[in-house]
């Protein structure tokens, strides 16, 4: 007999991050990881992939908006996902104190790693921090396992949009969820 050493996988290593500059990898595993979202139904309003160029664009634009701070879920250092915490404008005194959370996802390829409690826990920290007392969030009825993880960290359902949004034809309602931090 021979002495064999079976060798035991890797885990995966799931990270989170406030990405606030881009370089060219990124930018291709953002792209990647929207177009599987999108495939996957959970593309952010986006129902049909859009061509690369525009992904691009989007992506690049998110980060010189002052307004927004846009969170990376990275499994082995290649972003699977990202949420976007959206300032109000400053114009805005009424509601200066909460801060809307959006674009959250994290692509089918990469789910089962708790990236996505991840993610809006760090958004969360992040909106304390930057002195916010509230997050406020919408999504739409088919996304189900989001709003349910929404509801175990004490998202609480407000509000219900009958005529949210259209995909494929269906027009889906949506739901209205807040978090006082």
């Amino acid at each position: 007999m021979s002495d064999q050493t079976i060798l035991k996988p890797l885990e995966p290593t799931p990270t989170v991050e406030h990405l606030e500059k881009i370089n060219i990898n990124d930018l291709n595993d953002l792209c990647d990881a929207t177009d599987a979202a999108i495939e996957g139904g959970g593309g952010f309003g986006w129902v049909q992939l859009p061509a690369r160029n525009i992904l691009e664009r989007y992506w690049n634009g998110v980060l010189v908006m002052p307004a927004r701070a846009l969170f990376v879920a990275r499994l082995d250092s290649v972003i699977c996902g990202t949420c976007q915490l959206l300032k109000p404008p400053s114009n805005n005194e009424a509601q200066s104190f909460s801060i809307q959370l959006t674009t959250n996802f994290v692509a089918p390829w990469a789910r089962g790693h708790g990236l996505a409690k991840m993610i809006i826990e760090a958004a969360e920290k992040y909106a304390k921090e930057e002195g916010f007392e509230v997050i406020n969030l919408d999504i739409r009825e088919t996304l189900t396992e989001a709003m349910a993880l929404y509801e175990r960290l004490n998202y609480h359902r407000i509000g219900e949009h009958p005529h949210y949004a259209r995909v494929n034809g269906k027009v889906l309602k949506g739901y209205y969820y807040t978090k006082a931090l």
